[in-house]
């Protein structure tokens, strides 16, 4: 729920109000008021599931017709976080479409 609210947060700030048209890929996954996820699950685990096991498929049965899809991932490591050193994140987004374009 906090990252889903930080980046909701960071478009608005920035005139570009998300509203119903954004979701995290945890919160689809997870039933937060029943299971202990605290910040969330793995962020590879979480996106690649979503994808594949949600969105491509809503997709295909026409639900929608272009998703950008953006997920993002903690770059861990033991010898930076034993080292009191900030956890560096990462971000790509892709954009998939039912429109052939060109």
């Amino acid at each position: 729920r906090l990252g889903h609210q930080i980046v909701s947060d960071f478009f608005a700030r920035d005139g570009l109000p998300l509203g119903e048209r954004y979701t995290d890929c945890g919160l689809l996954l997870y039933d937060i008021e029943s299971q202990d996820m605290h910040c969330g699950g793995s962020g590879c685990g979480c996106s690649a599931s979503v994808l594949c096991g949600y969105l491509l498929r809503g997709m295909r049965e026409g639900k929608w017709n272009r998703i950008i899809f953006a997920p993002t991932g903690a770059l861990l490591s033991p010898t930076t976080t034993f080292q009191g050193e900030s956890i560096p994140g990462i971000c790509h987004a892709v954009v998939f479409s039912n429109h052939k374009e060109g």
